[in-house]
Order: structure tokens, then sequence, then C-alpha cells
């Protein structure tokens, strides 16, 4: 497929082509270019006239899928309530792609997201990377296991104080991820051993230890739950002592100190903010914070943490962001680049890079403008969505 005649941010260098050209073959990005360098191409063809093209947008985090809209317990499958440790758990078994917040997410431009468990357990489960047109969730896959959600702060002490069990505190909170990720290093240091050395034993299987040795392996993200700013630190000194690959999720008050986090390249994934302070860890949340971990050299993701934001309102959260202070190409690029990079499929999707899946979207005007409408959407280079 040729796209000709649009307006192309890229998100990569150079950031914006004024009247351009992509090309794509076999789902992937091929070349693109300006106008002028336009290749001689005999195949599908779109004329943009002028419109807007650029990087299908990306939520890092959210639970679409997992707690279906319109629906009550038999549609949640966001929280397993009933063991505060639960790694073994895969979003890719809970996510129902036809729940129609898809097709919504669709057709605002949301090409993919990241979803999976909630935020009742201490350990809560893997998430998965998916694109958002499809019917079976094996095909829509960008990245299975994403990453291995942690949560800190009030949600954990709120579930199991209310049932009498530990993790009433922060304190047992981080003592029992703690406990599991020694665990984990003494389990996989075994089973190493056995690989090696044939006279030593493997240890007894164990599914929740064996979902956490890719994290202490350093080969899948943690991605920890923290609103609040010492809970935040928590995360970074735990991420710290197991030498992890780590992300701050949500990071409601990481703009109250953007400077240190920023000094330790910390990723963060914001939001949501357009949302009431609904708990005693929100009293800080501004759609200030974006903009000010942006200017301090951060490269910020937004996310809507849907259901509590709907999936189709991504763009007006980093419009929001752009009223209180960030920049637009920082805005377009949190839910975008930044964002992939957040969740670790950079090198997937986030930019109009050669290489990279070809999944884009085409609008009627500026991205951040409430009046622009998506005209189309290419999920690996084929035309998913047209609204004429």
């Amino acid at each position: 497929m040729l796209v000709k005649n649009a307006k192309i941010y890229t998100m990569s260098n150079p950031s914006v082509i004024s009247d351009g050209w992509i090309l794509t073959e076999d789902g992937i990005i091929e070349a693109f270019g300006e106008m002028s360098d336009m290749p001689r191409y005999d195949g599908e063809t779109v004329d943009a006239e002028g419109r807007v093209v650029m990087p299908g947008i990306i939520d890092a985090h959210c639970h679409i899928g997992m707690e279906e809209d319109s629906l009550g317990f038999e549609g949640n499958d966001l929280n397993e309530m009933t063991d505060p440790v639960t790694p073994h758990l895969r979003a890719i078994d809970a996510v129902n792609p036809m729940d129609r917040c898809f097709a919504e997410a669709l057709a605002a431009g949301v090409t993919t997201v990241v979803t999976g468990p909630g935020s009742a357990n201490p350990i809560g489960g893997r998430f998965v990377a998916m694109h958002t047109y499809g019917r079976r969730i094996d095909s829509m896959v960008v990245r299975e296991n994403v990453c291995m959600k942690f949560a800190l702060g009030e949600n954990p002490k709120k579930v199991y104080n209310s049932k009498g069990k530990t993790p009433m505190t922060r304190m047992a909170t981080a003592a029992i991820i703690r406990e599991y990720l020694n665990k984990a290093r003494e389990y996989a240091r075994k089973k190493d051993s056995a690989v090696r050395d044939d006279d030593v034993d493997e240890p007894p299987y164990d599914i929740r230890l064996e979902a956490l040795v890719p994290v202490v392996k350093g080969e899948m993200p943690a991605h920890f739950h923290a609103h609040r700013l010492d809970d935040i630190y928590t995360a970074v000194r735990i991420a710290r002592e197991f030498d992890l690959d780590f992300t701050i999720v949500h990071a409601t008050e990481a703009h109250l100190d953007a400077g240190t986090l920023a000094a330790e390249g910390v990723k963060v994934i914001t939001g949501p903010s357009l949302s009431d302070r609904s708990k005693p860890e929100l009293k800080n949340m501004t759609f200030e914070g974006p903009g000010i971990l942006a200017r301090a050299g951060m490269r910020p993701a937004i996310c809507t943490d849907h259901p509590v934001i709907p999936e189709n309102y991504i763009t007006l959260c980093a419009a929001l962001a752009v009223k209180s202070g960030m920049s637009e190409d920082d805005a377009l690029r949190a839910i975008t680049i930044y964002a992939a990079e957040a969740a670790g499929i950079d090198d997937q999707v986030g930019s109009i890079e050669k290489g990279k899946r070809a999944d884009l979207i085409m609008l009627d005007g500026n991205p951040l403008d409430i009046h622009s409408r998506v005209k189309m959407v290419v999920i690996d280079g084929n035309k998913v969505y047209e609204n004429k």
C-alpha cells in the first residue's frame, strides 16, 4: 500500500513531513519521504488529500476486555482477590476481543493497547500488548507477557484488610513482593544449576515462581502501580534491589520530584487524570504532571486505565495535558512512541520508521483537536476502519 499527499507526523526523524508518502509491504513500513521523492508504485494507493497521517495510538496501560462494558460480575475478570500473589495469571486468558469497547477504540485511532490484571494484589499477573482489531486474541497479539504487574499503595491494603489477611500495610505489600522475587531468584538459580550439572536435580515445579523467573532475569519488565511519591520510591527501591527492568504506572505524584526521577532514568506511564480524586492517594492529581515530567527530560506516556476513562478519550487526555502546559509534540509522543517505549514494544510500533509494523491512522485535522475525526485506520498494512 502507498499512502500519498499526507501531512505525516512520524514520531521519529524528521518529526513532520508537510507533504509526503508512506510505502508499506507485507504489513511493514518499507519507506517514506517527501512527495518530491515518491517512487513509482503500481499497487494499492491511498490519496490522503492533505490529511494528517500518524502512527496508530497506543495506550500503555488499561484493562480493556478484562472488565467488560455494560456487564457486572459476569464480565469482570480484572482481579483474582483470593490470593495476594498471582504472577501465574495471564491477561490473554481473560480478554474478550468482542467487547464493543475495542471497536470504539479502533474508531478513535487506538491501534494497540496494553491490558491486564488490576491492582488488588501486590503481584497481579502478566499483561498482553494487542491490536484492537480482530475476533481471536491469539491473532491480535503484538507481544504476549509484555510485563508483570505489581501494585503498591492503597489498593492491596484495602482489598486484604477487608478480608482480615495480609497485606494490611505498605510494609507488608513490599515484603510480599520481596519474598517472591527472592524465591524466584533462588528458583532460577537452582534450575540453571540443574542444566549445567547432571548431578543436580531441578527444583519442584512452582507455577508462580516460573512466571517470575523472566522478571528477575531481566527478560520481562515489571510494571509497578504506584500513585503516591513514597510508593513510587518504594517501587524504585525494590526494582534496584533486584535489578529489574521497570516502569511506574500512574505516577500521580511523580511531578513533585520530577528532577530526581529523571536523573535516575525512571520510566513512567501517567494517568488516568480525567476522573475524580476518588481516594486519598489521588489528592495531587493534575493534568500538569505529564508536562512537568517531559520538561524535566522524561518521556512520559499517557494512559486511560480503561474503563476508568473510556479508551476512545485518550486523545482528549493528551489535549488536556497540552492545555496544562505540555508541548503538543510531547503529548502526541505520549500516546505513540513514549507509550511504546514504556511498554517495551517500541521495536514494533509507536513511530513511522522503516521495518516497523504498518499501523497508521488518517485524520481530517490536528490529532489533538476535539473536532478532528479519524478517517482511516490501517493495522499491519491492512485497512480495518474507514469513515467516509
